[in-house]
């Protein structure tokens, strides 16, 4: 049975960072990450899917946490088949002139695109750091033909990385579609995201869990808010999880760590500390049972030492 890592989908989110949850000492850029990596033994980076990351940033990251800490790193906006704002481009790439708020990539800048957020991402690789690279696709990614090629894509242009992907049309995993789904991620070694979210709305993806990668399975707790799928972040993702509801989940996490050797589980819930308290209470489920292997954090050594 593969091992379970739970950690949450930020460490520097703002409402994190002023929840208190880091203690006094532990909040400058270099602190909160060492604190992080003493609770957890994996995060996901989402300031990438905004922004380009760098690769002075993943070097640092690397020097910041242990050998046995991993980071699953989500993929540039861009990268994904949907509009990204223009003024997320570095400034070379951004349209001449005033320019469109918002850009849809061309053949030519996804691929200029992936060469620097790869060529970024490479410190953590080679450090050992590196969980997988994480891309969501949205809802507007009906599946079809045309949607398959996208993924298809994706999976040719990052050949030999580690993949990862959260399909958030809910008609993926609908039960006519799920087994073509499915194969299609398994075809091309790709980790398949699940996901818990509210059940019931037009844009509710089922609760399902299908191991498409003998490396690596991942599921994502974004919150049961009414709000799912409309409205701000802030109600889209406002939930506190009950033991009672992460208990819930430990048949699906069962079938996951049969199927693969490693499972990581996040929590997106990211409203204050929700996330990191959701997380510490369902390693807290994990280990009463026996079933699981439950990775530890390790930590680093103060600064200084």
């Amino acid at each position: 049975m593969g091992d379970i890592s739970v950690g949450a989908c930020s460490w520097t989110d703002p409402a994190l960072v002023a929840s208190g949850w880091y203690p006094a000492g532990r909040r400058d850029a270099e602190g909160r990450l060492r604190h992080y990596a003493s609770r957890f033994p994996v995060v996901e980076v989402d300031s990438t899917y905004y922004g380009l990351p760098s690769g002075r940033n993943s070097r640092l990251w690397a020097e910041r946490t242990p050998a046995g800490f991993r980071f699953d790193v989500k993929a540039f906006s861009l990268l994904t088949d949907q509009p990204t704002r223009t003024a997320a481009l570095p400034t070379d790439l951004r349209p001449a002139g005033s320019g469109p708020a918002w850009v849809r990539a061309d053949d030519g800048l996804r691929k200029e695109v992936w060469e620097r957020f790869s060529r970024a991402v490479v410190p953590l690789r080679e450090a050992g750091r590196l969980g997988t690279l994480l891309f969501q696709f949205p809802a507007s990614l009906v599946p079809g033909a045309r949607a398959e090629a996208v993924v298809e894509e994706c999976a040719e242009r990052a050949a030999g990385w580690p993949l990862a992907v959260e399909l958030r049309h809910p008609g993926w995993w609908a039960r006519e579609r799920r087994t073509a789904t499915a194969a299609l991620l398994a075809r091309h070694g790709i980790a398949t995201v699940a996901v818990d979210t509210a059940q019931g709305l037009p844009t509710s993806v089922p609760p399902v869990v299908c191991v498409t990668s003998q490396d690596l399975a991942v599921v994502r707790f974004h919150g049961r808010s009414p709000a799912w799928g409309a409205g701000g972040k802030e109600a889209k993702y406002r939930h506190t999880y009950t033991e009672a509801e992460l208990a819930e989940w430990l048949p699906r996490l069962r079938d996951m760590a049969d199927g693969a050797a490693s499972v990581h589980v996040l929590f997106n819930n990211c409203c204050a500390d929700a996330s990191v308290r959701a997380a510490e209470m369902m390693q807290r489920v994990l280990k009463r049972d026996a079933a699981f292997t439950v990775r530890q954090a390790q930590g680093l050594p103060p600064r200084g030492e």
